[in-house]
């Protein structure tokens, strides 16, 4: 039986989570001839790595520094990937062609929709990485009100908000001095790297809204644990990573996984080992 490939490319790789993901999906799947790995694959290795893959592969999740690089060398892109100008999701059709996707927007929007997020009047966004454009377009699709981003620096502010009409989305900025009133917003999405936010923690009000941290190790973070200890509602990382991966397993392999359980299961499992 010939095997089917997937895999996960960046850099750094060895933390990423996709692996032990795709691998319990399969598995729900009975898709014993599928096989999913991780390559250390750095922006200048990525041109090689594409051009000698053969049939045997049926897609790639691209992480960091990959989700733009990977633009060029594809057939065609979606308009939710072109919205953002980002692509962690590579469909080879039957046919040879290399299709990007990005599911990162929709699995924010279904993380969400799971802890019965469904429309906010408004929302703040603490950051402005990369993760901050894919937040700001799921909001476009859920928040009926202005989006508040809390930046470091001016030209981060200019980049938000040119996303933000980019994406449709009304986006006011404020400075990241000021990110603890982003604490009282129904909605808020924290795209902070590890440790950024951790000051808020102090800062969190009495009932407070939903807080999304993006981050999933370390789990919980000193703000996700604060809010949690406050009553709010909390989805995390975690909660992201599965059901953007859900929707990769489903363009890649034509399958819909059963119930999140297993997928989540084994990636608390995994993040559980490393501690």
């Amino acid at each position: 039986m010939s095997r089917i490939r997937a895999a996960v490319l960046g850099s750094p790789i060895e933390h990423s989570l996709s692996p032990v993901l795709h691998r319990a999906a399969y598995r729900e799947l009975g898709l014993v001839d599928w096989s999913y790995d991780r390559f250390e694959i750095d922006e200048a290795a990525l041109p090689g790595f594409v051009a000698a893959m053969g049939p045997e592969w049926a897609g790639l999740s691209l992480t960091m520094p990959l989700k733009r690089a990977i633009i060029p060398l594809l057939d065609g892109i979606s308009d939710t990937a072109a919205s953002v100008e980002a692509v962690n999701t590579v469909v080879v059709t039957e046919d040879g062609r290399r299709l990007g996707d990005n599911t990162d927007i929709p699995g924010i929007v279904a993380a969400l929709h799971e802890r019965g997020v469904d429309k906010v009047p408004s929302a703040a966004i603490l950051g402005a990485g990369a993760t901050a454009s894919s937040a700001l377009a799921a909001l476009g699709r859920i928040c009926t009100g202005e989006v508040t981003a809390y930046v470091r620096s001016s030209a981060r502010a200019d980049e938000m908000r040119a996303w933000g009409e980019r994406l449709g989305v009304a986006v006011r900025t404020a400075d990241w001095a000021d990110a603890a009133e982003a604490l009282s917003a129904p909605l808020v999405i924290a795209t902070t790297p590890a440790g950024a936010a951790d000051h808020l923690a102090a800062s969190v009000p009495d009932a407070p809204g939903t807080l999304f941290d993006v981050l999933y190790d370390p789990w919980p973070t000193a703000l996700a644990a604060a809010w949690s200890g406050r009553g709010g509602a909390l989805v995390g990382g975690l909660d992201l990573l599965v059901h953007q991966a859900v929707l990769q397993v489903e363009r890649m392999t034509g399958r819909t996984p059963g119930p999140l359980a297993a997928m989540r299961t084994a990636g608390e499992r995994a993040l559980a080992a490393r501690h």
